[in-house]
């Protein structure tokens, strides 16, 4: 299994250095590859299908104009996390034409590359974090899925889930004590640092 993900992932690392430099055929296999689970996971995270459409279509408009800011990383990471992003701007824009201010009077465009600790969190689906997170109940997973990979304040957090922000922050605390845990048992090497006393 490791051996394939390995070579998609140098395919998307090739790919990505093509669609740096203009190349629209590799731009095209890139979203073949990637739009279908990108689509999925938008559309756990908000129910209406024409954001989703609009996020997902701003996340490759995005990659065309920012493959050359990918470093190396896991393209599958760096690439949620610009969708992730892209969505979080997508929810601001709709609650303030809720509240009915003119779009162009706030809009500020989000940089393009996402930042190192953007893309290390972004990494908790993946791999042996993603499986921890599995692990988690449910309603401990959503908080911690929409403040640390898709970037949301307390705020944001309680209006998306329907929780006081008092609840999201409990559970934060315990989603993270739970996938500390979980990941200890997947891991048990992480589980090495000395803890001041014997066991």
């Amino acid at each position: 299994m490791g051996g394939h993900r390995d070579n998609d992932e140098q395919g998307d690392a090739v790919l990505l250095r093509a669609v740096a430099g203009g190349d629209a055929a590799a731009m095209a296999v890139l979203y073949d590859r990637h739009a279908g689970w990108l689509h999925a996971r938008l559309t756990r995270r908000c129910a209406d299908p024409e954001v989703v459409r609009e996020v997902l279509q701003d996340t490759f408009v995005t990659v065309w104009r920012s493959a050359d800011g990918h470093r190396g990383q896991e393209a599958g990471g760096w690439l949620w996390t610009i969708a992730a992003r892209r969505l979080v701007d997508a929810r601001r824009a709709q609650e303030r034409a809720a509240r009915g201010e003119r779009a162009d009077a706030w809009y500020e465009p989000a940089s393009a590359a996402p930042s190192t600790e953007e893309r290390v969190l972004a990494r908790l689906e993946y791999g042996d974090v993603g499986t921890a997170l599995d692990r988690i109940s449910p309603e401990l997973r959503d908080v911690l899925r929409a403040t640390v990979v898709d970037g949301l304040t307390t705020r944001e957090t309680a209006r998306l889930l329907g929780i006081p922000e008092g609840t999201v922050k409990s559970r934060a605390l315990r989603a993270r004590a739970e996938l500390r845990a979980a990941l200890a048992q997947l891991n048990p090497a992480l589980n090495t640092a000395p803890t001041g006393g014997p066991a």
